[in-house]
């Protein structure tokens, strides 16, 4: 009997302590379902929070780049502006410069123009009403041609002309020989009156070779010149030191010394607007020059010598 009485109190105090055990369960598990949703309310704020704090860091992005975007686009169109503006500006200025350059060089060659027409009237190269007539050359040449046209077909006699015995060396320098030179130019002037040109070279030889082989040797200003076939020739070497003004033929007019050739020369070209300077019978550049000039006006070879063709069209034959 005692051992079934504690039986049933064992019993009892196991139920007891199960249904304890169980109740024990039920409350932890009612107390951490409260936990867990605290938890999850807890944390649900928070992406939440996060969610919305995403728009809204996505949406400044937006803005920064829109911003930045916005920013250069005005920057880049304000510069392009500003370039535009700059090289119009530019563009405007220097047009104006050239303008202006343009106007101020036209004023100056007008003003320079009417220095030049004011000076030109004076010599009265200017015809009536204003019109500048022909340049200063053409003139020039003009009145020499006029001249040239009114001596025609009128033979120039001979005349001795007192030339200086010493030769102005400053007007017409000395010439220096040399072996196998040949004119320039001389082999462009057909026809045998320039034969004689086309082949002349300069000889040295001493006093006897001169003597043997040339009958007929004048002096003009201490230096010798040979006669041979119408022309007179440096003779070259007879005297070592010897003064010549040019180095080619002269044409012998009328059996004259070459001094007197080129005096009568001189003479012709001076009365006809050619020549300018002494009649001193030294063929120097400036009688060259005049020579040249005339011959080019009368369609002859400019030879710029003493030739046969130039006497005859100038009346001295």
């Amino acid at each position: 009997m005692r051992i079934l009485v504690v039986l049933i109190c064992s019993l009892a105090l196991v139920s007891v302590h199960g249904a304890q055990k169980q109740e024990d369960k039920s409350k932890q598990k009612k107390q951490t379902q409260p936990a867990q949703q605290a938890s999850q309310a807890t944390r649900q704020p928070t992406g939440a929070r996060a969610a919305k704090k995403t728009p809204n860091t996505s949406y400044q992005g937006q803005n920064a780049r829109n911003a930045q975007t916005s920013t250069a686009a005005y920057d880049a169109q304000k510069a392009k502006k500003n370039q535009t503006s700059t090289r119009a500006y530019e563009g405007r200025k220097a047009k104006q410069g050239q303008t202006l350059t343009a106007a101020s060089e036209g004023q100056k060659g007008k003003k320079n123009q009417t220095q030049v027409e004011r000076q030109a009237a004076k010599r009265g190269e200017v015809k009536e009403g204003g019109k500048r007539g022909q340049t200063p050359a053409a003139t020039q040449a003009g009145n020499r041609m006029a001249k040239s046209k009114a001596a025609a077909g009128k033979p120039i006699k001979p005349q001795h002309f007192n030339v200086p015995k010493q030769p102005n060396t400053a007007k017409a320098p000395s010439v220096k020989f040399q072996q196998g030179k040949r004119i320039e130019g001389s082999q462009n002037w057909q026809g045998a009156s320039y034969t004689v040109f086309r082949n002349y070279t300069p000889q040295w030889h001493d006093q006897g070779w001169w003597h043997s082989h040339h009958n007929r040797i004048v002096f003009v200003f201490g230096a010798p010149y040979y006669w041979n076939a119408g022309y007179w020739f440096p003779a070259w070497g007879f005297y070592p030191n010897a003064y010549y003004a040019w180095d080619g033929p002269i044409y012998a007019y009328n059996n004259l010394p070459p001094d007197q050739v080129i005096a009568n020369v001189q003479s012709a070209l001076q009365q006809q607007g050619y020549y300018r300077g002494e009649v001193d019978g030294l063929i120097g550049p400036l009688t060259r020059g005049a020579i040249a000039d005339y011959q080019r006006d009368h369609g002859l070879y400019e030879t710029a010598a003493i030739d046969q063709p130039t006497l005859q069209t100038l009346g001295m034959s």
